[in-house]
């Protein structure tokens, strides 16, 4: 074949370079069109930016703080570590023993490909030398083992598959058991402003970084053990100069393929943070859909939504931009020129004078050649592995700087810390406050029974807008208190310090403890389940049994509300529906105060809970209330709950109140 080949360019060394040009031509033309069609197809996109820009909103002060430095680095092997913890808590745990097995897989998947180049290359060189018997017996051998083969790479992939099922269990149970914790949750969304999306962190994100430390574990381990069994086999086949050689080749390009890669992080984080955004905007028109409909604002909602998608696929164009060049430099470095360096290695003894098997025969020649070509195949596929494995790296790195972020803010709400950017010190008029600074959490908080005392307590929102100065009052076990004041006043915040949502800025606030305080909203939550669930949430069914609670019981605070035929209409208390659409406003609200009979705690904040109900209903409930020793909180503008309170606590907005007594000289208001 060579001397046709020869003799073929020396007659036709034009008519070669016109073959050979056409492709080359071809391509570079192609290349050229695919740059062109980039560079307009980028114009496009910048004038749709632009014009999507025109439309302003703002999704969350969250995302505007600066961006944190992502990059593998001594920051990025402990914020690695520390997740490793959580998620690998022991030696003697199951992901431990499962990654035993993953790495037990992989030397069985390595042996495995070994053992079939070695058959490969016998029953090839039983073919070239025509040894029938022979080439029936490694065929035979192939067949049998098989099943085997086949069983290790399942087993493998069994093995990675459950790896990273517990990595996101453990993961995800252990942010969950942070982020339900008391009211962890709602200070997260309410109080602190460093995390705009925590469902996507808390879903998709882990996912993603399971899957990716997941992947990097095997991407990593096979080829490591891959270039050390090769590179064992070849040192003593064609000798350990050649390995050494591939050896160093990897160092090189990795470090370079490293460098090259810096900005995947960073752009992997940004992917994160803006596809979060999207799916808050979408969010946030179901939550608020109704109001939507009512102004018809249909239109300015879609240029909100795909002014946030714009923003999401400008992104992704130019992160694919990116990842299109640097598959271009990886193809080159890690794969071409990688088996370009392996043909010179694997050629070096065949050309040597000196080497043992310059004395040996055609066919020993062959088969060493095709033991050797094929093992050094395999180590230039490890060894590009291995520096792909660095894309990978980098992002992990940018879900690792994700994860942390979570679990430190989550840490940080735990210990009662949290940012927020807060307002200035100053009131209305320019004047400044003359108390202290606010500092969150700086007032006392003391558990006991029967008594709510506010003592010298500023009420003061999260980000510190300072409500009433200095609030004191005190209210026993059956003082019935009416809550009023125009809109904004503080009412809604009072509740959420006596709740513990808010943090005390000062003070000493005395109030019963956990589950002896109950709050109810104008609207009530439903949450997922039967009726009964309905009735006695947070408990559960055990928690009801536990307390010696019968549905019997149920049914009778049912009765008290007026709402036995939802009971009767449905036949049983296990019936189960979606109760935030089935039930109507007033029914809900009766519901609520159906739940606030089951708990019978000491105080109850009703929130114009019963805006919805029937006076004669209201007030029967109210009555109730007073006969089992639950005293009140109200608000609300009915005047006819006047009579069912001693005493009132109004506010007048601008940073006054009065607690006083409800007598004949009371004046009344409300409709």
């Amino acid at each position: 074949m060579a001397p046709v080949l020869s003799k073929f360019v020396g007659k036709s060394p034009s008519l070669l370079s016109s073959i050979l040009g056409k492709p080359i031509a071809i391509t570079g033309g192609g290349l050229a069109l695919v740059l062109w069609l980039l560079s307009v197809h980028r114009t496009n996109q910048n004038r749709r930016a632009a014009a999507a820009e025109r439309v302003q909103y703002v999704i969350n002060e969250k995302n505007k703080r600066s961006a944190e430095k992502v990059a593998i680095d001594g920051t990025f092997i402990r914020r690695i570590a520390a997740i490793l913890r959580i998620i690998i808590p022991g030696v003697f745990s199951p992901e431990a023993g499962f990654m035993v097995l993953v790495a037990a897989a992989l030397v069985a998947r390595s042996s495995c490909d070994i053992w079939m180049i070695q058959n490969s290359t016998s029953i090839e060189s039983a073919i070239i030398g025509r040894n029938f018997p022979l080439f029936k017996s490694y065929v035979i051998q192939f067949i049998a083992a098989m099943p085997m083969i086949s069983m290790v790479n399942n087993v493998l992939k069994l093995g990675l598959d459950e790896l990273k099922l517990r990595f996101r269990t453990r993961l995800t149970r252990h942010l969950y058991d942070q982020y339900l914790k008391d009211f962890t949750y709602y200070k997260m969304n309410n109080l602190d402003n460093r995390i705009s999306n925590p469902d996507q962190l808390l879903t998709t994100d882990v996912e993603r970084f399971c899957s990716s430390i997941t992947e990097l574990y095997s991407n990593i381990s096979k080829p490591i053990l891959d270039i050390v069994i090769y590179v064992h086999r070849l040192a003593v086949t064609i000798g350990g100069q050649g390995p050494s050689i591939m050896v160093l080749y990897l160092f090189v390009s990795g470090v370079l393929l490293t460098h090259l890669r810096r900005p995947v992080s960073r752009m992997t984080v940004s992917e994160q943070q803006l596809e979060g955004e999207f799916r808050y905007v979408n969010s946030r028109l179901i939550t608020n859909a109704e109001e939507v409909a009512f102004y018809r604002g249909n239109i300015r909602e879609k240029a909100t939504m795909l002014t946030a998608f714009t923003r999401l696929v400008r992104h992704l164009r130019r992160f694919l931009e990116f990842r299109f060049t640097m598959g271009f430099v990886d193809n080159i470095i890690a794969k071409y020129i990688a088996t370009a360096v392996g043909f010179f290695v694997v050629s070096r003894p065949f050309f040597s004078t000196t080497h043992h098997l310059s004395n040996a025969g055609s066919s020993e020649r062959l088969e060493q050649y095709y033991k050797s070509g094929r093992m050094l195949v395999k180590l230039a596929e490890a060894i590009g592995r291995l520096v792909l494995a660095g894309r990978e790296l980098t992002r992990l790195a940018g879900f690792t700087l994700r994860v942390t972020e979570l679990i430190t803010v989550l840490q940080d709400l735990n210990n009662g810390r949290y940012q927020r950017t807060m307002v200035s010190n100053e009131n209305g008029e320019g004047k400044a406050l003359t108390r202290a600074p606010l500092i969150p959490g700086a007032g006392r908080i003391i558990n006991k029974d029967n008594i709510i005392h506010f003592e010298h307590v500023p009420l003061v929102t999260p980000n510190g807008d300072v409500l009433i100065e200095d609030m004191s009052f005190e209210v026993h076990s059956g003082m019935n208190v009416l809550v009023c004041g125009p809109n904004g006043c503080g009412k809604s915040s009072l509740f959420r310090v006596l709740g513990e949502l808010w943090p005390v800025f000062g003070g000493t606030l005395t109030k019963p403890g956990p589950g002896k305080l109950f709050y109810i909203p104008q609207r009530p939550y439903m949450t997922l389940g039967s009726l009964r669930d309905q009735v006695i949430y947070p408990d559960t069914y055990e928690d009801m049994v536990r307390k010696g609670i019968h549905d019997d019981d149920l049914l009778t605070y049912l009765d008290l509300v007026k709402l036995t035929y939802i009971q009767e209409r449905d036949g049983r208390w296990d019936a189960v529906a979606d109760w935030m659409d089935v039930l109507s406003g007033g029914e809900k609200q009766r519901i609520a105060m159906a739940r606030l009979f089951y708990h019978k705690p000491q105080f109850a904040i009703l929130d114009e809970c019963t805006s919805a109900v029937s006076v004669d209903v209201e007030g029967s409930m109210y009555q109730y209330c007073r006969q089992v020793g639950i005293t009140l909180f109200t608000v609300s503008h009915r005047r006819s709950l006047w009579q069912h309170h001693e005493f009132y606590l109004h506010m007048d907005g601008r940073g006054n109140y009065e607690f006083k007594p409800i007598d004949l000289d009371t004046i009344e208001f409300g409709s």
